[in-house]
């Protein structure tokens, strides 16, 4: 891996630079940041800007309605986001699991009929792996999808679904042969969340968003040809979304663990009631240059895993590491923060430093050591795929 620019890489730079300069304004970064409550108009507005401006699927086929570009180019946009504290595309999931699996096993008519919508931001996706009683074992899942004539009929439960209370489409793994062995009786199927017999039931969280969800589908008809692959390939099309998950979220990670090191430095720096800043104490120093650390750790494990998917052009499990050691960085880093603020990172709403941004980080964080795989089974993943020992089991 170079670390420099080539002059390619170099004009993509500065044409973003300007173009984020331009769409937020120049101080954006330096404003004090708001609580995460987050507006959907507002995002799916700034998810059609990027996608007009070609900032959406960078590393995707032109065919699909993507960039074409390499890799490095998805790096870039990431590093001048979070550099810019620039909002999110609305569509993580669509982005970073459906479409990549859409454009492994999908028909040329779901690519046509999917991709696009998905990348300008005007259909939403969700995931519906998790089930109650399963946890991480999908291959326990019980949600079944029976043939009848031209449509599936489904008929289950999934849980830890984010973002379902807004999504059109559903990445859905379900059980169509229960005679089969638990790995082999898998389908996946891609299914209209506005359909008859879909019900989201919001679970709010600590936070007091309603994030994650339950989804209950009860006789829901779905077409036959609203399958990735064939019945029973349900169990490697789902690894082709999770390899993409785990594999190209180390950058996405990178770039929201800089914000948040950024963010930190901002309130180090903001003096408090005796006109004292927190940054004036060395051991603070100490500390906030051990989460810098921290982020260039994760930025050069990511470079690593990069070069390699340059090479075989998929993703590996080098991703899991990201992803672990991110998660379990931010839940330091926000506890940190409120470390900093002392007493007054009790206080909500007035009279909160930055409106409680602190304390709603601190909560969400939280949720990081659980979602896209908890702690402990990126370990038993890094232990069996990346260091070679013995599996558990």
């Amino acid at each position: 891996m170079d670390f420099r620019d080539t002059p390619e890489e170099a004009a993509f730079r500065a044409d973003l630079r300007a173009w984020l300069e331009g769409a937020l304004g120049k101080d954006w970064a330096d404003q004090a940041p708001t609580v995460g409550r987050w507006n959907e108009a507002e995002s799916r507005a700034w998810s059609k800007k990027l996608y007009d401006a070609g900032y959406v699927g960078i590393t995707w086929p032109k065919e699909y309605g993507g960039g074409g570009h390499p890799h490095e180019f998805q790096g870039i946009f990431l590093e001048e986001s979070a550099r810019m504290s620039a909002p999110d595309h609305i569509g993580g999931i669509g982005l970073g699991m459906a479409g990549p699996t859409i454009i492994a096993w999908g028909t040329d008519e779901q690519k046509k009929r999917y991709l696009a919508p998905l990348l300008s931001g005007e259909e939403v996706w969700c995931q519906g792996f998790s089930e109650p009683g399963s946890g991480s074992d999908m291959g326990a899942a019980k949600t079944r999808a029976v043939l009848d004539g031209d449509e599936w009929v489904v008929n289950g439960q999934k849980v830890w679904s984010s973002w379902a209370h807004i999504a059109d489409w559903c990445i859905l793994v379900v059980r169509t042969d229960p005679e089969a062995e638990k790995h082999r009786g898998l389908s996946y199927l891609l299914v209209d969340m506005h359909s008859p017999g879909v019900e989201v039931r919001p679970l709010r969280q600590i936070t007091g968003d309603p994030e994650f969800n339950e989804i209950f589908f009860t006789d829901v008809r779905v077409p036959r040809e609203s399958i990735l692959g064939q019945p029973g390939d349900g169990w490697n099309v789902a690894m082709t979304t999770l390899l993409h998950e785990r594999g190209t979220l180390g950058f996405a990670l990178t770039a929201g663990l800089e914000k948040a090191v950024n963010r930190l430095v901002q309130l180090a720096k903001e003096p408090g009631p005796d006109g004292t800043r927190p940054a004036d104490d060395p051991v603070v120093r100490d500390q906030i240059a051990q989460f810098w650390i921290d982020l260039q750790g994760l930025r050069f494990t990511n470079y690593r895993a990069l070069t390699s998917l340059q090479k075989t052009g998929v993703p590996g499990p080098e991703g899991s590491m990201a992803k672990l050691h991110w998660s379990e960085t931010n839940q330091r880093l926000t506890s940190f923060a409120q470390n900093l603020l002392g007493l007054t990172a009790q206080l909500d709403g007035d009279g909160a430093w930055w409106d409680g941004f602190w304390t709603y980080m601190q909560l969400r964080s939280r949720g990081n050591t659980i979602e896209a795989g908890t702690s402990e089974i990126l370990r038993n993943i890094i232990a069996e795929r990346v260091v070679g020992l013995p599996k558990s089991r």
